[in-house]
């Protein structure tokens, strides 16, 4: 990540939306803990709560959740996860989108991309699962490796996942009319990201050091920044997230990816 100047900010979002670079202007932002969090990181002191925007990410595994509190605690945004390879739609994912919804929650589905099916059967299990009425913030491609899966743990060459991972997110952008923001992984990133896919918003996992520090040259939109955070209405731990701009450029980029 490439930390620009104020001017970057002032002339305006990139095609791909607010990126790291704002988090330059955040100067007067509270720096004290958003939500609490049993395993924090200083980051080096560039802590995430110098950021207005902050949000969550659920899949069922998150149990029964209460979109209100959620709201009334300070979350903005939500991840929601919708479907995974080319047959499994997760079942908390259009509660939990109404929810979010009927709570003025900004929210977004999230695909798992599954290396052992082609991408575009996984982007029609996607589009066939996922009404265009719940996609508010643009859709997100979920791209990392998973090690523990049980039935695929196929790694293909760079150039092959890139291919596929890019007919995918054509696919999305074409059926919703918004460029898809992608997350990402360091590891993943760093054998098969890095350079690529610069149209689109970014949405990067980074629980013990900043981004800057592990995804060099790369602009994001969105940090994960712990998976042990506590938020009112969610039980257990939770996924926080930041935005990366404050929340003038908030709106700026919500109103960008709502046309």
């Amino acid at each position: 990540m490439r930390w620009a100047t104020i001017p970057w900010l002032l002339l305006g979002l990139a095609a791909a939306g607010c990126t790291s670079s704002a988090t330059s202007v955040l100067d007067s932002a509270v720096e004290r803990p958003r939500f609490a969090d049993s395993d924090p990181q200083d980051f080096n002191g560039r802590t995430p709560h110098r950021h207005e925007v902050h949000g969550i990410d659920v899949s069922k595994w998150n149990g029964a959740v209460e979109w209100h509190s959620v709201r009334k605690s300070g979350v903005d945004f939500a991840f929601i996860k919708a479907t995974e390879g080319g047959d499994r739609l997760d079942s908390g994912f259009h509660a939990y989108w109404q929810g979010a919804r009927a709570a003025g929650i900004a929210h977004a589905p999230y695909h798992f991309f599954y290396f052992c099916t082609p991408a575009d059967v996984q982007a029609d299990w996607f589009i066939a699962n996922v009404p265009k009425e719940a996609v508010h913030l643009p859709p997100v491609l979920d791209a990392e490796w998973n090690p523990t899966s049980k039935t695929c743990r196929l790694r293909p060459e760079p150039p092959a996942v890139r291919a596929e991972l890019q007919r995918f997110l054509q696919r999305l952008h074409a059926h919703y009319g918004k460029r898809p923001i992608i997350y990402t992984t360091v590891d993943f990133h760093r054998e098969n990201l890095e350079g690529h896919f610069p149209d689109h918003p970014f949405w990067v996992r980074a629980v013990a050091q900043h981004p800057s520090e592990i995804y060099p040259g790369r602009n994001w939109t969105f940090w994960q920044y712990t998976s042990t955070g506590t938020v009112p209405g969610v039980d257990g731990d939770t996924d926080i997230n930041v935005f990366a701009g404050n929340r003038g450029a908030w709106r700026n980029w919500m109103a960008s990816v709502s046309k």
